[in-house]
């Protein structure tokens, strides 16, 4: 223990003195948890809709303020000439054009339907494909309250309606955040971790210095832990002041969880982590091939953990790397814990899949790093 010490004293010196290292550390990963959630949103609004009207009747004028008043939708044009609605589409000013045929409010009322046309900007597949979604449904709700009402009218009665309510699990305001936080938090430490942990024994070969540690009786496991536990330390550190500072503070973000539970895997994650970095660290002979090996693998764990897009929708092939992928299951307990307040039972194999990747990582990095006499 006392030469473990003496390690982490020397290793928390050289973190702390690296003037340029301390920024990157602990005030960039604040920062981009206070801007990135803010950016990352997949709820589309601001939508630019024209619509062509060659009908201006009440009802056309009714489904227009209808589109509009959703909240979704920002109209940028207002007339009877597609031709005109075309070109800002093209110009990209339109992303949508509702075409209402001029035939449109006697056709409702003698033939019981009407056809509408709708026009979709697709360069931005998702706000092509929300947008229209949006549309569509707004159209679709208009168009059974216009039925209701013609059929109370004929009849003279009232029309039986079913009513659906709607309760949101977890997240009632469906606010995105709430979703993105957890994720985004995930990643900074695992990014801070990764690469702060990778660089550290490549910079002590590039000094020479890793080669006057060879030569004394320090045993592997005691080097390792020098360079795992102060990183961890920071990991640490760096999730706390997010989680309390940033997710709490910023975004009123509360655990509906156990904050132990979520420490107790969180302590797991950074150790398998680690493991991670210093294996890269055992191959790299220069901080720039440590950077770019980390660089590769972070990218991966990033796009392919379900911090952005479901894995459930990725194929076979995508599916299996993302179960490889240990930022998977900590950004899935995250989320569980903190908006599901899920328990131990309910992610006790995350458990036993994030002690696998620990026991492997460091277990490989140790036997690979060769410690010469």
């Amino acid at each position: 223990m006392r030469i473990l010490r003496f390690l982490l004293q020397k290793e928390f010196k050289q973190i702390f003195r690296n003037k340029a290292l301390l920024p990157m550390i602990f005030a960039m990963p604040i920062m981009q948890l206070l801007v990135m959630p803010l950016a990352a949103d997949y709820e589309v609004k601001n939508i630019n809709i024209s619509v062509v009207d060659h009908n201006h009747s009440s009802t056309a004028t009714q489904l227009t303020k209808k589109v509009i008043a959703s909240g979704y939708f920002k109209l940028v044009d207002y007339g009877n000439s597609y031709t005109q609605a075309y070109q800002g589409l093209e110009t990209d000013e339109t992303d949508l054009i509702l075409e209402i045929p001029a035939q449109f409010e006697k056709e409702l009322l003698t033939q019981n339907g009407s056809k509408l046309f709708i026009a979709v900007n697709a360069i931005n597949g998702t706000k092509a494909n929300v947008g229209a979604a949006y549309l569509q449904q707004i159209i679709r709700q208009y168009n059974q309250s216009i039925r209701l009402e013609m059929m109370a009218n004929n009849q003279q009665m009232a029309i039986p309606e079913v009513d659906i309510a709607t309760a949101n699990w977890f997240n009632p305001d469906l606010n995105y955040r709430y979703f993105m936080v957890p994720g985004i938090l995930v990643v900074l430490v695992t990014m801070v971790g990764a690469y702060m942990c990778a660089l550290n024994i490549v910079k002590e070969k590039e000094l020479g210095t890793i080669e006057q540690i060879n030569v004394t009786p320090i045993k592997k496991y005691q080097f390792i832990l020098g360079k795992l536990i102060p990183f961890w330390v920071i990991g640490v550190f760096i999730f706390s002041i997010g989680l309390f500072g940033v997710s709490y503070g910023v975004y009123g973000i509360v655990s509906q969880g156990s904050l132990l539970l979520l420490y107790g895997y969180m302590f797991l994650y950074l150790v398998a982590l680690l493991g991670l970095g210093l294996l890269i660290s055992t191959y790299a002979d220069t901080q720039q091939q440590a950077m770019s090996i980390a660089f590769f693998f972070m990218m991966i764990f990033m796009l392919m953990s379900g911090l952005f897009t479901p894995i459930d929708s990725m194929p076979g092939w995508s599916k299996a790397i993302a179960l490889s992928n240990p930022v998977t299951y900590f950004i899935e307990v995250t989320r569980m814990i903190m908006l599901k307040g899920s328990t131990f039972s309910d992610i006790k194999m995350h458990f036993a899949v994030i002690t696998g990747f620990a026991v492997f990582f460091n277990g490989w990095a140790i036997i690979n790093y060769k410690k010469t006499v």
